[in-house]
């Protein structure tokens, strides 16, 4: 079988390389006891050392931005200050466990360590204070997000060509990501920040998570609101990638029409599923078998068919029939037939005319290292800021008797 062009081939997963000294142990693996030094004090005193040696090896310059979760820094390297990075400074607060820090930060440390793509921001090191606060030393994205490029309609124009250059490297990375056995779990427009170059950077992995088996429940409660699939709105127990493809549908169909798709208003379960049914179609045991036994399925009372191709066209023209069509597998609603992103990076878009523009002819919005700030400091599931609402907020049983 001939491999797509889009296609990037990732290097082997962690689980099958050959460990080396320098691997941590797994979750099912305790440390070799035979390593443990006696004295935890020295243990204590050599783990200080280390995070002095590597905070002094950066000079931590302006405050770029500050939240709630964390303060984000520019900083650059002691031996070369040519070299910029940004350090994300974790607050430590009430939502600390057991480790000192917060799940999300440990997710995000974690799947990080894993992950080396180019379309990913890079974690090159972390270090911890005396304080207890956590240093994620992360790669410096001086162009701000791909939201503020969408949302500025006054000054940046762009074409079906840089849409497909964008949506191209967001794939190559979600695709690397669920080859690496990871969900991110909050694909959005303002968690694809942008590099000098111009390319596009997948970040914030405080929702993300390994994939489970088919045994291991699974929260249903995550991703931003207007970028969730309706299988997560039904409460769905189990799922894979299918969910991070329609957030990556959802993206894509904002770049072509600068507005988002699925904006309920107000921003509640009840509302959404009622926009995912008026603007793709009704979840029903004819379009997606099995749905109507989901634990949340409630939909409207009055169905609206499926969405033909031509209403579709009608509001997407701009990526043509070929690209159209790519919109509606990545929107399908039966996760099932939703295509993987495997599949979305086989589709013949990608090799359909225009060809996607070069990195160095994307369009630049520039003064984004205060973006960069403010998109750092974000946690996961919250909506862009400046829009109201919280999309983190506890999932609530759909009733749409009480939504009228």
């Amino acid at each position: 079988m001939a491999t797509s062009p889009a296609l990037d081939v990732p290097p082997e997963p962690p689980s099958k390389r050959r460990k080396t000294s320098q691997d941590p142990p797994s979750r099912n693996e305790s440390p070799d006891i035979g390593t443990v030094p006696s004295s935890l004090p020295a243990v204590a005193d050599l783990a200080e050392q280390l995070d002095d040696l590597e905070r002094k090896k950066y000079v931590k310059g302006q405050k770029l931005g500050s939240g709630q979760y964390a303060d984000v820094f520019s900083a650059h390297l002691v031996s070369d200050p040519s070299k910029l990075v940004a350090i994300k400074k974790i607050k430590v607060g009430p939502e600390v466990k057991e480790f000192g820090i917060s799940y999300d930060s440990l997710r995000e440390i974690r799947f990080l360590q894993e992950l080396d793509h180019p379309n990913i921001i890079k974690l090159h090191a972390v270090f911890s204070t005396k304080n207890q606060n956590l240093n994620l030393v992360l790669e410096h994205l001086p162009q701000g997000d791909l939201l503020k490029l969408i949302q500025d309609t006054a000054s940046i124009t762009y074409t079906a060509a840089d849409i497909k250059a964008w949506m191209l490297m967001l794939m190559r990375a979600t695709h690397f990501c669920h080859a690496h056995g990871i969900l991110h779990r909050d694909i959005k427009p303002n968690n694809l920040l942008l590099a000098a170059d111009g390319s596009v950077k997948l970040a914030d992995f405080g929702l993300a998570r390994a994939m489970a088996d088919p045994f291991q429940h699974m929260t249903y409660n995550t991703i931003t609101i207007w970028y969730r699939p309706p299988e997560l709105f039904f409460q769905a127990q189990h799922y894979g990638g299918a969910v991070d493809v329609w957030s990556c549908g959802c993206v894509f169909a904002e770049l072509i029409s600068r507005e988002v798709l699925f904006r309920a208003w107000p921003e509640t379960e009840i509302n959404m599923v009622k926009l995912i049914c008026e603007k793709v179609g009704t979840p029903m045991e004819e379009n997606w078998p099995g749905v109507s036994k989901l634990r949340g399925y409630v939909t409207p009372t009055d169905i609206v068919p499926l969405k033909p191709k031509e209403q579709w066209f009608a509001a997407f023209r701009a990526v043509g029939e070929v690209g159209v069509d790519l919109l509606i597998k990545m929107l399908t609603l039966d996760p099932r037939e939703r295509l993987t992103a495997e599949g979305v990076l086989r589709h013949e878009y990608w090799t359909s005319d225009p060809r996607p523009s070069k990195l160095r002819d994307l369009p630049r919005k520039g003064g984004g290292e205060k973006a960069m700030g403010q998109d750092l400091t974000q946690r996961g599931g919250e909506l862009p800021r400046g829009d109201t609402g919280r999309a983190d907020r506890v999932a609530r049983k759909i009733d749409f008797g009480a939504g009228r």
